[in-house]
């Protein structure tokens, strides 16, 4: 039997919300507070719970630390349409508004990163700074996707995703997240151990929600490929303008860190780029620690 949203409301030092945005309903864990907002933008494929260690420290630092499920993901809604970057994009702007907040410092992992990225470009009304882990600039990884043959191998561990139908069923399996995990971590790291597995396992065997992770995946992978996706990519041609933090895995199998740094060019003075050790996609979670220091440390300088 299939578990229902409520699975991923897991307790800790947060409230679970609902709120309503961009015509949908999304689900955040809210640690509350009147500090500046940071929204926290998770990763494929995971969920909210994947900053459970940043929500704490953050809101120790004095922030309202706030994680949302991004729209298909965890106890989100799970509409039919509405995957595609740009909606995506609405969406986290829009929930921002709801909370009633005037702007936000937003940090994104993976997908989340790439969505990060956008926002002072289409929404920059509410984006304060932007934190990125583990994702660099959608121009700069598509334009190196064929660089090499490590790029074009890397590249094609993602496009694996993109076989219709037996993704969403391989997605939805619990052996398939932990080897996807295990896969994209630091290669003999210690993380994911089996709980943390189960529990993203957990979250994408929800009804509807490895189908509706991938079509946002899919989406971003795809996008040089596709009319609206080459339109996409050509509105992020110009400078960010607002602070940057870009924070990458030295190991990070889907991107390598010689190549992330080049996101500087896309951006303005405000930029600053670490590179953390011994970790691979997953930072938040492999090196928890090293990850809050380093956002609260930025956040400081805001």
């Amino acid at each position: 039997m299939s578990p229902d949203a409520s699975r991923v409301l897991l307790p800790g030092a947060w409230a679970h919300r609902y709120v309503s945005a961009n015509g949908s309903r999304f689900h955040i864990a809210d640690t509350g507070g009147t500090g500046d907002l940071v929204l926290l933008l998770h990763a494929f494929p995971q969920c909210w719970w994947a900053w459970r260690e940043q929500l704490t420290a953050l809101r120790t630092a004095g922030y309202r630390a706030v994680a949302m499920d991004l729209r298909g993901y965890g106890a989100s809604d799970k509409p039919p349409g509405g995957y595609d970057a740009p909606t995506l994009g609405a969406d986290v702007a829009a929930v921002i508004r709801s909370m009633g907040a005037a702007h936000a410092a937003v940090v994104g992992h993976g997908v989340g990163g790439w969505l990060a990225w956008a926002l002072p470009y289409h929404h920059p009304e509410v984006t304060r700074a932007i934190a990125v882990i583990g994702s660099p600039h959608p121009r700069v990884y598509h334009a190196a996707r064929f660089a090499s043959p490590a790029r074009l191998a890397a590249h094609a561990r993602l496009f694996e995703l993109h076989r219709p139908y037996l993704p969403d069923r391989f997605v939805a399996d619990p052996g398939y997240v932990d080897r996807l995990l295990n896969r994209w971590s630091a290669p003999g790291g210690s993380w994911p151990d089996t709980a943390v597995a189960q529990e993203y396992a957990q979250a994408m065997a929800i009804p509807f929600a490895a189908h509706c992770a991938l079509d946002g995946f899919r989406w971003l992978l795809a996008a040089p490929m596709r009319v609206d996706g080459r339109r996409y990519l050509a509105s992020l041609r110009g400078r960010v303008e607002v602070p940057v933090l870009a924070v990458h895995g030295a190991l990070d199998p889907l991107f390598p860190v010689e190549g992330a740094r080049r996101s500087e060019r896309f951006t303005g003075a405000g930029f600053r780029f670490e590179a953390v050790p011994g970790v691979g996609h997953f930072v938040p979670e492999e090196a928890p620690e090293a990850t809050t220091a380093l956002l609260v440390n930025w956040l400081a300088t805001l």
